[in-house]
This record gives structure tokens, C-alpha cells and sequence, in this order.
């Protein structure tokens, strides 16, 4: 390369680096004058040439195959002790043409809490501090800060009482703000409902920096935020969550089955009865693949499930409706709720319940992966589990889960929230695929591996759209370059989480409360352009 083109060059990037660093200084310079001096923030701004700022950046990184991204990593990270901090990172963002990434406990799929695939320089609000709960018995309600974790949540109301509970995800280390974001569902859902149903109150930060409650922010604005992608609409700060009912004595069962013939017979009538049986039982039912010692490839086939009652009329009530499943008084055991958390996320029968209260993932979910998802309307015919067996044999590391609706979907509006996805549901199909490489062919192996499974499980699910879980972002769903088309690409995705009224409905809101934008990611609600314009 010719000296004066290399020079040209080096000057370029070396005009570009200190540009970086001037709005990032003059970003700062903006939050210490905008925070509350009583509360300052500084020690809770991280940049990358602070010691400390890869500990904080991977320490909320769930999903291993973006440890080695090429996507644009962020210009700072800020973790706000105080809402003071928020108000002002808001602001300030918008001064100084930053774009913000909002993370409460990291489990974006595709981590679009923290990541970003365009060019313009962005910062993490990590919101990992704000995390306290508080459990009032007598009103039967509960106040969360958005990142406090589920198994934080069930701990603390475990403290207080032994007869309430709170329907959520069976992954402890999940953090309310991302759980709430997509509508949240659990064990209890067939019960209860979502996690957003129980919703009461919240606490947000918008766009202008106010700090808003229900009556303030609006019924419109409250629905977004309960199931839209709370990020799309402001801050989430917290939400107040109505406590309900469990007895005192659950009961907890897992039964394993290994025999292909005898599995596709009881997943058969699962698919007939699961969604149908009484509301206080939860049969989840899995399938990956395992390798005998003669070295064939055969399906496995897993049960976790919770019954709110004891064993005696659980074991009756399988008996009536599910004989096929051959569950027995061994395989069940009898435990408070709370301590039905610590089992259901795959601890050992009698783990202390403390175990909520780590923040670190258990090994077997810390390596790369890839999630979709499909909702299943018609029962699967044995026809058609036979070539979907055959299907995850001949690929690698697939499982395919199937968690049962019914019961209580059945009976709240699709309207209700911006999760549509109630009745006529039998199940939500969760596929997971796993691998131990973080090597970028190794990723694109696997990636290809899941797409393929998904795509055989086409003539099985839903049609027109086929619909997806938000929690479970795959972009592959859809990307918004949040530009000028930033409407019709979201309706790629958007119809396919919320279907479109809800979809449409989320637009609305998006263009009344942000009409510029500020608030987006890759899957977000973008604003009507249209209505921008008036």
C-alpha cells in the first residue's frame, strides 16, 4: 500500500478512535452534572480502560457463543445505584447521540441486552444493582426491582410464607425485568397465567427522564410494558406483582422413559390430555437424544412436572386421565413450594433453598446455544413423532420441549396482554440446541443444525403466522434496521410474537411515548413513521 494512502489511513482511524473518546468523555461529564449529588454516580461508570470492565461486561453474558462476537461492543457500561443515575443516562444518550442497551440479567437469546449490530456507538445500562424485594404477607403483593432474579424472588417469599407464591420461569438465575419483557411463563401458568397476568403496578423511566407509575403512565403504556418488550417503551424500574395461592405441600415428579415405542404412545395421549387435565397439574414433557452402549442413537424422554396438591390425589387423578405415563408413588415426592423451585431447576431433591440466591449458572447451562420456539394447535399424530425422532437422531445435540397450556390461558383474552398466544394453544414448543466449542464454525454448525430441525417441525405448528415466543428472541424471526422501513420490518417478527392487532397496538403506544426511537434494539417496537412526521 502506498505511504500517503496508509498515512491517510492511520490518520482516519486515529480521528475516529478520538472522536470515540470525546463523546465519551462528554457523555460522562453529562451524568456527573445530571446526577443527584447525594447519589453520585460516579463508581458505577465502567470504560474500557477501567480494570474492571470485562468482569462486569461477561459477568451477565448467558449465552457463550457471544463471547467471541464480532458485534460492536459497548462504549461504557454504566451500573445505576440509584434512579438519579437512569434519569440521567436517558438524557444524556440523547444529548450526546449514544444509543443504550438495557440488561437486568442477561438472558436475552440473542443478546440484544448487550450487543448491538449497527455501528453507532451505544452504552450498557446493567442493571444488575437494583435488585430488592419486598414481600408485604397481608396485602398479598410483592414489589421487584428489575434485577432481582426469580430464584431471589421465590427465596424471599419463601421467608415470609409457605402458602403463597408467585407464577414464574424455572430458571432461577433469569432476572424479572428480561421475564417480564416477553409475558414470562412457568410451571403455575395453567393455573395462574402468565407472570405479567399478576402484574398490579410498575415504576418507568421514559424517554423525558420522569419516573412514571400506572396512573401517570397511562393503561396503554401499562400494557405495552407488561409483556411488549419493556425496553422499547423506557426504564422498567420495578414492578408490583399480585401474591397468589400454592398449599402448603406440592408434590414433584420427573419420569424418564427410554423406549421409543412406549414414548411415542404416551406422547401421543399427552398431546391429547395435557392441556385438558386438572389446572393444578403441570406435565412438561421433553425429548433429546442419548446413545446406548452399543452405540445406537435413541430417544429419551422426560416428564418434570408439579401438581399444587399432595401425592395421593396426584396419583389418582394420572391414574383417570394419564395411565399411559405409568407413574407411581416412588417417583413422587412431597415439598413446599419454594422448595419445588430449587428441585424443578434441576437441583437434587432436598438442596437447600439458598441455592435461589446464586447468580451463577449451573455448569450444564453455561455454554453456547441456540433457542427457538412454535406453539402446537393439533395434536401430533404417531406418524408425525416418528419422523420428528428421526429427524433429531440424524442431527446433533437437539431438544424439544413441550410445556402445556390450557386451564387458565384458556380463559384471559388474547387481548389482555401483548402476549396473544392463549387459547386454542396445546402446548409452546421450546427448541434447544447445545454445543462446547465457542469457535465461530462450530457455532454456524449447530446454528444450521437448529434451523433445520425447526424448519422439519414446519407441518406440525402453527400456520399464518407461525407464531414464536418474544422471550425467546430469535432474530431469525425477523431484524429491524430501525430506519424508514422500520414499521413493515417489525411486522415480520412482530406478527409472529403479538400477532397484529397487538402488534399494531404496540406501534401505537411506541409512536405516542417515543416517537424518535431512542428506545431499540434489533426486535424492538419501532415508532409509525407516518404519525413521526406530523
Amino acid at each position: 500500500m502506498p505511504v500517503p494512502i496508509l498515512s491517510s489511513l492511520l490518520l482516519l482511524f486515529i480521528s475516529i478512535k478520538s472522536s470515540a473518546y470525546h463523546v465519551t468523555d462528554t457523555f460522562i461529564d453529562c451524568l456527573n452534572n445530571r446526577s443527584e449529588p447525594t447519589f453520585p454516580i460516579t463508581g458505577t461508570v465502567y470504560t474500557p480502560d477501567n480494570p474492571s470492565f470485562s468482569s462486569v461486561y461477561y459477568a451477565y453474558i448467558r449465552n457463550r457463543v457471544f463471547y467471541n462476537s464480532t458485534t460492536t461492543k459497548p462504549s461504557l457500561i454504566i451500573t445505576p445505584l440509584h434512579v438519579s443515575h437512569i434519569q440521567a443516562a436517558v438524557i444524556c444518550a440523547q444529548k450526546h447521540g449514544l444509543q443504550m442497551r438495557t440488561r437486568s440479567g442477561g438472558h436475552d437469546y440473542e443478546g440484544l441486552s448487550y450487543l448491538s449490530y449497527s455501528n453507532t456507538p451505544f452504552f450498557i445500562l446493567d442493571m444488575f444493582n437494583l435488585r430488592s424485594v419486598d414481600v408485604n404477607i397481608e396485602q398479598e403483593t410483592i414489589w421487584v426491582q428489575i434485577g432481582a432474579t426469580l430464584g431471589e424472588i421465590y427465596y424471599r417469599i419463601g421467608e415470609k410464607s409457605n402458602i403463597h407464591g408467585l407464577p414464574g420461569g424455572v430458571c432461577p438465575t433469569v432476572a424479572v425485568g428480561g421475564h417480564c419483557s416477553g409475558g414470562g411463563y412457568g410451571n403455575m401458568i395453567r393455573k395462574y397465567g402468565l407472570t405479567v397476568d399478576l402484574i398490579l403496578d410498575a415504576l418507568l423511566v421514559d424517554v423525558n427522564g420522569a419516573v412514571l407509575d400506572r396512573v401517570s403512565m397511562g393503561e396503554d403504556l401499562f400494557w405495552a410494558i407488561t409483556g411488549g418488550g419493556g425496553a422499547s417503551f423506557g426504564v422498567v424500574l420495578s414492578f408490583r406483582f399480585k401474591l397468589v395461592s400454592v398449599p402448603s405441600q406440592v408434590t414433584f415428579f420427573d419420569v424418564k422413559r427410554t423406549s421409543e415405542k412406549e414414548i411415542i404412545n404416551i406422547a401421543y395421549k399427552w398431546f391429547q390430555i395435557s392441556h385438558k387435565v386438572d389446572k393444578d397439574l403441570f406435565v412438561r414433557m421433553s425429548f433429546d437424544v442419548v446413545t446406548s452402549r452399543k452405540g445406537m442413537k435413541t430417544i429419551r424422554a422426560s416428564f418434570p412436572s408439579l401438581f399444587l396438591g399432595n401425592s395421593t390425589r396426584l396419583l389418582s387423578l394420572v391414574d383417570d386421565n394419564f395411565p399411559e405415563l405409568g407413574l407411581r408413588e416412588s417417583h413422587c415426592v412431597e415439598m413446599s413450594w419454594v422448595e419445588s423451585t430449587v428441585t424443578y431447576a434441576g437441583f437434587a431433591v432436598g438442596t437447600p433453598i439458598e441455592n435461589l440466591l446464586s447468580r451463577t449458572q449451573q455448569p450444564e447451562r453455561d455454554r453456547p446455544f441456540k433457542i427457538k420456539s412454535d406453539y402446537l394447535k393439533t395434536p401430533i399424530s404417531k406418524k408425525g413423532l416418528k419422523s420428528i425422532f428421526k429427524k433429531m437422531k440424524e442431527l446433533e445435540n437437539q431438544m424439544i420441549t413441550f410445556s402445556p397450556f390450557g386451564g387458565r390461558m384458556e380463559e384471559i383474552s388474547e387481548f389482555a396482554k401483548p402476549y396473544p398466544h392463549r387459547a386454542g394453544n396445546i402446548a409452546m414448543i421450546e427448541y434447544e440446541t447445545y454445543w462446547n466449542e465457542t469457535r465461530t464454525e462450530t457455532a454456524n454448525k449447530y446454528l444450521e443444525y437448529s434451523r433445520t430441525m425447526h424448519e422439519h417441525m414446519t407441518p406440525y405448528v402453527s400456520k399464518n403466522p407461525r407464531e414464536a415466543f418474544y422471550n425467546y428472541r430469535d432474530l431469525d424471526n425477523g431484524v429491524n434496521h430501525n430506519g424508514k422501513n422500520g414499521y413493515e420490518e417489525g411486522m415480520v417478527y412482530g406478527v409472529r410474537y403479538f400477532k397484529e392487532i397487538n402488534y399494531n397496538r404496540l406501534v401505537m403506544v411506541k409512536t405516542m411515548v417515543d416517537p424518535n426511537n431512542f428506545f431499540r434494539n434489533e426486535q424492538g417496537i419501532p415508532p409509525l413513521q407516518s404519525l413521526h412526521d406530523m
